[in-house]
């Protein structure tokens, strides 16, 4: 899909680090593609602009580039109300004296504004405030002094200039949707980069205060009202890096940038799915209940995937230009051998690289012929003595690295590598771009079945796969995931071994489809929405995308699919169709069992109890017993962990008690019964997670 025919805009990119032309000031991957997305708008000869801080590096840029500074000075006060929870010892409210100024670097067919001031130019080696600084060091607003002073900046500058505006990640341009609201000439497009909470609330005071000092005039949300939720599932949700509880006098910032934005871009298909409904997790039940759902339903027509992509350098080298032996052979491994590589940054929970390495550990220790190339990039180091102790046992199988190398080099790993283990948790990747790299040269991928990545279609049937798939993980230490990883490798190295050509047919369809990904594609994918805001044509809801959510009271009756309300376990919507009948509502009981859907299930009997065979009705309400001796029994065939989680007696940030029910037999679980309050957390063999309860009759 190329973009024909389109008006020259003016896009201007915005974001808290957008240092991806020189590496020496590379801090993220945001970085880098906003760099190439906005080099390739340039070359399809639109007007781009990017807004950033100079962090203080303006003195370093100079000595590499013809810095411009512009007549622009803006001298101002900046109230910040603080948290009197979190800052304590400070006063009510933080008033920062800024003067800002504003230099520019022309390269590539891009304008760089770079903006510097007392606060901007701080942390110049790290850019970003450590969390440590929160409570501490006012550094922390760093942040939100960019906020600020971008919105005035694209005010001041831009002025009446048509444009559109292309902001990155919610929680650094919250303000900055609602600012440009009323401006006729600016259009504003929110990118979610992370998967950060989709509730991640701040303290609304701040929001206020700074909507006062822009002439803002919006109405914040109120309090989010009490939930019916049992306090046993809100708590467990510290332990999944999706959602916090807040106190009543906070703003949810997604609602403040989905509300006011005039679209909401996301990098890949399976990110915006996800952060749609946040299907088949732990937090599932929770968003369901919570304001945040309703404000993801009423801005749905806005959401459109602009995508991500792969280097263009990365895609130029020629991976059989790589001696496989000379960069195996110089790490110590054996280039005859099957090689694994993973490639991240040093993040133990998001990345699962805790049960990477205790599954190579325990292939190694089996005697599995196998090399491994590890690398957890950390400026800092490996703190974990486990990750040293396992390279340590296995010098002539494993390499492990953490040092920050250049490009090239690693790419000489991945070429000289047969397949690529990335098994990311928590559902935090949205695109991930090193699996891509990593496939682009033809390595194998083994990596898990989240919504972020399924664009590589490592977990396809097997006429498309491109690799091999482990279930996607919710908890810190998950043995699951392990044990999975660990016969995904043997499976992979048996392949390698006993069937080159399929090995070859996976490995090249992995190269085809990573190679689809480039910035040329994602920016005809922006330029297609950027062109509709552009040309004033309304944002429409993706029928699609209604019916994989079970947004049914969104759409007319014939946009509705029988086949879309049986599997959601939707009554109302089936009928709204055609009548349910005991067939399909023995279908939507399977439906619903196999998705632990006990509530669909038992509305389906209240209504033909007759249509389920007695057998599978039995199942259903003898799927839990407590024993005369208080131990629960909890038999369900296709779940793989069952876990109690009761609530503690203090706040909603508390963490729970956990505890594993032991797995006496493929679908039997016993242990200690929970109490009235506690709920099951089922682990499904497909990979989902949800609730159940024991009822104490």
């Amino acid at each position: 899909m190329t973009v024909v025919n389109a008006p020259r805009m003016h896009i201007i990119e915005t974001y808290f680090e957008c240092c991806g032309f020189d590496h020496t000031f590379l801090q993220g991957g945001t970085s880098v593609y906003l760099w190439n997305l906005s080099r390739t708008f340039a070359d399809r000869g639109h007007r781009v602009s990017i807004v950033t801080p100079a962090h203080g590096r303006l003195d370093d840029l100079r000595q590499r580039y013809d810095v411009e500074d512009l007549p622009y000075e803006d001298t101002y006060t900046l109230p910040v109300a603080l948290d009197p929870r979190i800052w304590q010892g400070f006063p009510a409210q933080a008033d920062l004296a800024l003067r800002t100024t504003a230099h520019r670097i022309r390269l590539a067919g891009v304008d760089l504004y770079f903006l510097a001031n007392e606060y901007l130019n701080r942390l110049p080696d790290t850019f970003y405030p450590p969390y440590s600084a929160k409570g501490r060091d006012l550094v922390f607003f760093k942040p939100l002094v960019f906020q600020v002073d971008s919105v005035r900046f694209l005010r001041g500058w831009f002025a009446d200039e048509k444009a559109v505006v292309h902001a990155h990640e919610p929680y650094y341009h919250y303000l900055l949707p609602a600012a440009l609201r009323e401006d006729p000439t600016k259009t504003v497009v929110s990118n979610v980069q992370s998967n950060m909470p989709i509730a991640k609330k701040v303290y609304a005071p701040e929001v206020e205060r700074l909507f006062e000092l822009l002439g803002v005039d919006v109405e914040l949300p109120g309090p989010d009202p009490a939930t019916d939720a049992p306090p046993a599932i809100v708590q467990y949700q510290q332990l999944t890096h999706l959602h916090y509880t807040y106190p009543a006098d906070h703003v949810a910032i997604y609602e403040l940038t989905a509300d006011h934005a005039d679209l909401v871009d996301f990098l890949s298909p399976g990110q915006l799915d996800f952060y749609a409904g946040f299907r088949d997790t732990p937090f599932e039940a929770l968003f369901r209940r919570l304001p945040i759902a309703d404000v993801v339903r009423r801005n749905a027509h806005k959401m459109f995937v602009g995508g991500c992509a792969i280097s263009d350098q990365w895609l130029a080298w020629d991976p059989a230009g790589v001696d496989r032996a000379e960069v195996l052979g110089g790490l110590g491994l054996d280039p005859a051998l099957p090689t694994f590589f993973h490639n991240a940054r040093y993040a133990v929970h998001h990345k699962g690289q805790i049960e990477l390495m205790r599954a190579v550990d325990r292939v190694l220790n089996e005697g599995l012929e196998a090399n491994f190339v590890i690398r957890c990039i950390s400026g800092n180091g490996i703190d974990d003595p486990f990750f040293h102790e396992v390279a340590a046992r296995h010098p002539t199988r494993l390499h492990f690295e953490w040092e920050r190398v250049e490009e090239a080099r690693v790419f000489s790993y991945a070429a000289a590598s047969d397949f690529a283990l990335f098994p990311s948790k928590f559902e935090m990747d949205t695109f991930l771009i090193a699996q891509g790299e990593a496939m682009a040269v033809g390595a194998v991928p083994i990596a898990t079945d989240q919504r972020g990545m399924e664009h590589f279609r490592h977990a396809d049937r097997p006429e498309t796969a491109t690799g091999f798939a482990v279930n996607r993980s919710f908890a810190e230490d998950d043995e699951l995931l392990t044990a999975a990883l660990a016969e995904r490798i043997r499976e992979a190295a048996a392949l390698w071994s006993d069937d080159p050509g399929r090995y070859r047919e996976l490995s090249e369809r992995a190269s085809a489809v990573a190679r689809t990904f480039t910035w040329d594609h994602c920016a005809d994918l922006h330029l297609a929405a950027f062109t509709d805001l552009w040309e004033g044509r309304p944002a429409a809801l993706s029928t699609e995308l209604a019916l994989r959510n079970g947004w049914f009271d969104l759409l007319p009756d014939d946009s509705v699919t029988a086949s879309a309300a049986l599997a959601h376990g939707d009554i109302e919507a089936y009928e709204r169709r055609a009548p349910l009948d005991p067939d399909a509502a023995l279908t939507m009981f399977r439906a619903a069992w196999r998705r632990a859907d006990f509530a669909v299930c038992e509305r389906v009997l209240d209504r033909f109890p007759d249509a389920v065979p007695a057998d599978e009705s039995a199942r259903l309400r003898e799927r839990s017993r407590v024993l005369g001796d208080g131990r629960l029994e909890y038999r369900l065939p296709h779940a793989e962990r069952v876990e109690i989680v009761e609530a503690r007696r203090s706040s909603a940030r508390a963490l729970p008690d956990v505890r594993t029910l032991e797995r006496r037999a493929p679908g039997r679980f016993t242990g200690e019964a929970p109490g009235a309050g506690g709920r099951l957390l089922l682990t499904l063999s497909s990979g989902r997670t949800t609730w159940d309860e024991v009822r104490h009759d």
